[in-house]
């Protein structure tokens, strides 16, 4: 069981109030906030060792090295990583997903497939479609049910030798269905195609395992798990990593330049040209520390009890209508009212201290599929409360009345 009312005090935001409201933040699937011992790690940085970190021969600069990468051992360890070289520091999934992509420009030809999944955030798929632009691969998407489920037998006629890359989120960020990852990672595996998993919504309630998982790319971000933006990290199998070319030229990348020819530096620094998010990669570190403090099965069962009960009180409310039934979800619920346009509810959620996201959430295919123009999503995280959700229920019949 989790003290969650010790855990609050954690998070300085949560006691400001919005509106002259108390707070209530049901948007974590956006971010999710900040506790006290992460912010104080980054302060500790700018206040006692900042300083460039690798070849520095100054104590700051050690310093600061020596931290940096002791983060990078600490995310290793988390996601069970077989060498810490395989973790590979970036701005956060979007830089992840856009490196690996540029990578794939020099191994695919004409006539290759690729897949991406229909429940995907653009970030997982944008980036596909300009690799298509580039190479002449052709996208091919694994659609979705009414359920906001993916449809496997699809799945399965789609796969061929010709597929050569295969994309999909761990956890939807619009719906919050849980994605079938092992089974598509092995069936992937069966006809040589590569695997990269986006985990930018799953990695606040779960703890993959990219060795279990035998993933070949899973990428995050660390201002969903409780950490600073700006900062996240690609795990590529090593294999993979030293296939493609660097991603950016620059310092730190380099084994030797001349005007001839360039060498480039080995894992992970090959793909890390110029100075890094310094102090978001050991905060980055810190936040795992801080979750993991709590556990991920703790976390999980938690927030499954905040999904059942928001859903038990959405439901029933009439004229609403929930979008992901998936079986297997997380605390994310998407719904709409009647008639009424998201962004009107959201509104005065907001003049009532409730933070909600509202939209089409960077997944404008699932909207284009249920003819919406998007929802209303809360999403909770650990450190929020039932006594919440039913202030969010009250406002939200307040918000219904003033809009009918």
């Amino acid at each position: 069981m989790l003290d969650v009312q010790k855990l609050r005090k954690d998070f300085p935001i949560l006691n400001r109030e919005v509106n002259g409201k108390p707070l209530v933040y049901f948007d974590n699937a956006a971010t999710s906030q900040t506790p006290k011992q992460v912010i104080d790690v980054i302060i500790d940085y700018y206040s006692n060792y900042n300083a460039n970190i690798h070849r520095g021969v100054h104590r700051l600069s050690q310093e600061a090295t020596d931290a940096y990468e002791q983060a990078r051992i600490k995310i290793q360890h988390h996601f069970n990583a077989k060498h810490a070289y395989e973790i590979i520091y970036t701005a956060g999934t979007t830089h992840s997903i856009n490196l690996v992509a540029n990578g794939f420009s020099s191994l695919l030809k004409k006539g290759d497939e690729i897949m991406v999944s229909a429940l995907e955030h653009h970030s997982n798929i944008v980036p596909w479609q300009m690799l298509c632009e580039r190479t002449g691969a052709t996208l091919k998407v694994i659609p979705m049910n009414e359920n906001g489920e993916l449809v496997l037998s699809e799945f399965d006629s789609l796969l061929n030798e010709k597929t050569k890359l295969v994309f999909v989120n761990h956890i939807s960020n619009a719906l919050g269905t849980i994605n079938p990852i092992e089974y598509i990672i092995e069936e992937s595996h069966r006809v040589n195609a590569a695997v990269l998993v986006d985990g930018a919504q799953s990695c606040p309630h779960i703890k993959p395992d990219v060795q279990a998982l035998d993933v070949d790319f899973y990428v995050c971000s660390a201002h969903k798990m409780c950490g600073p933006t700006g900062v996240g990290m690609l795990y590529g199998k090593e294999e993979w990593l030293k296939k493609l070319p660097p991603y950016q030229g620059g310092g730190e990348m380099i084994a030797e330049v001349s005007f001839e020819k360039t060498t480039y530096a080995d894992l992970p620094h090959k793909f890390e040209a110029g100075t890094p998010n310094i102090a978001g990669g050991i905060a980055f570190g810190a936040a795992i520390d801080y979750m993991n403090s709590i556990g991920f099965e703790n976390i999980a069962n938690y927030e499954n009890e905040l999904l059942e009960y928001a859903t038990e009180q959405l439901l029933q409310i009439d004229g609403l209508k929930i979008y992901g039934t998936a079986k297997n979800k997380t605390s994310v619920i998407s719904f709409n009212v009647g008639n009424i346009h998201p962004y009107d509810i959201g509104t005065i959620l907001d003049k009532m201290g409730i933070a909600v996201r509202t939209g089409h959430h960077c997944a404008q295919p699932i909207m284009d599929y249920y003819k919406i123009p998007g929802t209303i999503r809360a999403s909770f995280m650990f450190y929020n409360t039932k006594e919440e959700i039913d202030l969010f229920i009250a406002s939200l019949k307040k918000a219904i009345l003033m809009l009918l």
